[in-house]
């Protein structure tokens, strides 16, 4: 019996009623109140820049929370823990109607595969750069690289 309850209080959690979602960055929400981040996946950074495919600097921070913002698109977002990074952030795979958003972030170029050994991100942060997709399309500095060097 225990266990079907902590079954379907998980089930609640990772399937909620519609939320309030908002979007922070390229790879960070905000659902009520609980701060998740995308696993697997390393967006822009807000504040970064990159250079496009005429070597022009643009904002390619804003760009990934945008093309974030527009898969979220009021579509009703659903969550799955996979754990809790060193921010006390959920660390989720979450999807909108059925899309997962960690995969879609990369395979449009927003987003890079980040410390995972997930193959479908690897082949799409693959097939993203192939076909010069969102900051493929230029130069950019990865972003965990940029957060060192930014501190």
């Amino acid at each position: 019996m225990k266990k079907f309850l902590w079954t379907v209080v998980f089930a609640l959690w990772a399937f909620p009623l519609r939320a309030e979602v908002y979007v922070i960055d390229g790879d960070s929400l905000k659902i009520d109140e609980a701060s998740i981040r995308l696993a697997g996946i390393d967006a822009p950074e807000y504040y970064q820049t990159c250079k496009d495919k005429n070597n022009k600097p643009y904002d390619c921070g804003i760009s990934a929370k945008n093309a974030l913002a527009e898969m979220v698109g009021g579509r009703l977002v659903r969550c799955v823990k996979i754990s809790k990074d060193i921010y006390n952030r959920e660390l989720c795979e979450c999807f909108a109607d059925g899309v997962s958003l960690n995969l879609k972030m990369i395979e449009t170029g927003w987003a890079v595969a980040y410390r995972s050994d997930n193959k479908a991100y690897a082949a799409a942060e693959k097939e993203a750069k192939k076909k010069k997709l969102g900051i493929w399309q230029g130069k950019f500095m990865r972003p965990e690289l940029y957060r060192i060097l930014n501190k």
